[in-house]
């Protein structure tokens, strides 16, 4: 960590920390810094950035002013977003820790919105999300494959699963996790499954909204499914501890995964159709996208992530390189109407 006269005292610490990574420059997480810096509570939030130093950082201290205080964890080469996050959650002030990406832009309610039902005793609260980028079908597919039980319109309530790193926890409960947080935190799904399993609720929160940029380009896209499956499926057998026998036997139940998720997916696209004028092509993208998942969980369960992690971790940074032109148009129009 690298002090800062603007660190957090310690006789007032701050209702919430975000923690956000950037692998290489603040010019990376720099349009997130700013819709955070829209939040109407911007007082009561911690902003921890971990990067891989202060020196490459190259922080600009003028855009983190008004926050209650920010600090930067050093932690060198960032080779994957669970080791990342874990490392800000380790080093952040507040007993709120809430996970936040460069490509995922929060409205300025966000912040209030988790804050308050924090107050109750959920280990986790999470947002509804919209798509920023909704011109193209793989978008679309990208969307719904991943976040499918939270679109906008979700009521409120306790649910089976939140929004990975863009969710919220008690972070009193994820330290509790100990050396295996980086690994929990891989697959957030894995790590929520667990807190369930404690005896922990899990809260989703719609007055709290972030619109989430999704893979656009085909070959970004295939190869996040793939990669983001198969380090699912092997966190899963690790974290769980499986036999061989128990392996084997997911593995051969791999060629189903596709059609089990589009089953749970189908109704959130049949409701999105009724709201969004969605472009053609996407329920073969999104058929496509879940076989190139279940192929990733099939090799994650058989073999292990192999280097699965440091993929996903190269593909979720600088978003701005996996999307077209013209949703780059937009996200300028878009920040353009919220940052005046």
């Amino acid at each position: 960590m690298v002090p800062n006269a603007s660190e957090p005292s310690e006789c007032r610490l701050p209702a919430m920390s975000v923690v956000i990574a950037t692998p290489d420059r603040y010019e990376t997480i720099r349009t997130t810094i700013r819709y955070l810096r829209a939040q109407t509570v911007r007082e009561q939030i911690e902003i921890v950035i971990v990067a891989p130093s202060l020196e490459q950082l190259a922080l600009q201290e003028s855009e983190l002013e008004g926050f209650h205080g920010f600090r930067v964890v050093e932690v060198g080469s960032i080779r994957s977003v669970g080791t990342a996050n874990a490392a800000g959650i380790r080093r952040a002030s507040a007993p709120v820790v809430a996970l936040a990406e460069d490509h995922a832009y929060p409205d300025p309610d966000w912040a209030a919105a988790l804050i308050e039902t924090h107050r109750q005793p959920w280990a986790a609260v999470g947002p509804v999300l919209r798509n920023a980028n909704p011109d193209s079908p793989i978008s679309w597919a990208d969307f719904l494959i991943a976040y499918a039980p939270w679109v906008d319109s979700t009521p409120a309530g306790v649910v089976a699963h939140l929004p990975g790193h863009n969710s919220s926890y008690k972070r009193e409960i994820l330290l509790g996790y100990g050396d295996e947080l980086e690994a929990m935190l891989e697959a957030e799904t894995v790590l929520q499954w667990d807190l369930r399993a404690k005896g922990y609720a899990l809260y989703l929160q719609p007055a709290a909204k972030v619109s989430h940029t999704n893979f656009a380009l085909p070959s970004s896209w295939m190869a996040s499914q793939f990669h983001c499956g198969r380090m699912f499926a092997a966190t899963r057998a690790e974290e769980s501890h499986w036999s061989v026998l128990r392996r084997l036997f997911y593995a051969g139940a791999a060629p189903l995964i596709p059609l089990v998720r589009l089953s749970r997916v189908l109704p959130t696209l049949r409701r999105t159709r009724r709201h969004e004028n969605l472009p053609r092509g996407v329920l073969p993208a999104l058929c496509f996208g879940l076989v190139v998942d279940g192929v990733g969980q099939l090799l994650g369960y058989l073999a292990g992530a192999g280097d699965a992690r440091q993929r996903m971790s190269d593909l979720e940074y600088h978003r701005d390189h996996h999307i077209t032109r013209s949703d780059k148009d937009r996200q300028k129009l878009a920040d353009a109407s919220v940052l005046r």
